[in-house]
């Protein structure tokens, strides 16, 4: 994901990456944050100095927002529906560091089997020779995926999506 990265295969390293969301819900007076426990990923460096590909993975079922009840609620067919669609994914089909340090990211966010085009910017927040770790901090419009729900008007709004993905040298 950048040029001074050795050409090369890369995996996630869950250890050190995470992926956070929150919304809010309840007419907007309650925030929901949550985390995505199991999340993996692999990319690749060409050698011909092109743009760095990749994907990241999320399970669905993995996502704690600390309370089971409502946990429960969104692996459920309401939402993303984590037994007939149990992985959320985005493939990133070009990651292209730019002058300012960021890095633009093109790709395909998939979830519950809806797939839609989605561009980012990222920041390098670490570098070795031999890793680098991505921070990317976006909005989703959880309509765009078939997540519509919303008893009584109480969940509006855009989802507030944060990532820190550390990818290590094979």
């Amino acid at each position: 994901m950048s040029t001074s990265l050795p050409a090369g295969r890369y995996r996630l390293d869950p250890s050190t990456s995470e992926v956070r969301i929150q919304h809010r819900t309840m007419w907007g007076l309650v925030t929901v944050k949550g985390r995505f426990t199991e999340v993996k990923g692999a990319g690749e460096v060409p050698a011909d100095g092109g743009p760095a590909t990749g994907s990241l993975t999320l399970a669905a079922a993995s996502l704690d927002t600390g309370h089971t009840k409502r946990d429960s609620h969104l692996r459920s067919a309401d939402f993303f529906d984590a037994e007939r669609f149990p992985e959320l994914v985005f493939t990133a089909t070009g990651a292209e560091p730019q002058g300012d340090g960021s890095v633009a990211l093109t790709g395909e966010l998939t979830v519950r089997g809806v797939t839609e085009p989605l561009t980012l910017t990222g920041t390098v927040t670490g570098r070795t020779a031999e890793s680098v770790t991505v921070a990317v901090d976006t909005t989703i419009d959880r309509d765009r995926f078939g997540l519509g729900w919303n008893r009584l008007g109480m969940m509006r709004g855009l989802t507030e999506v944060a990532v820190s993905a550390t990818f290590t040298r094979d």
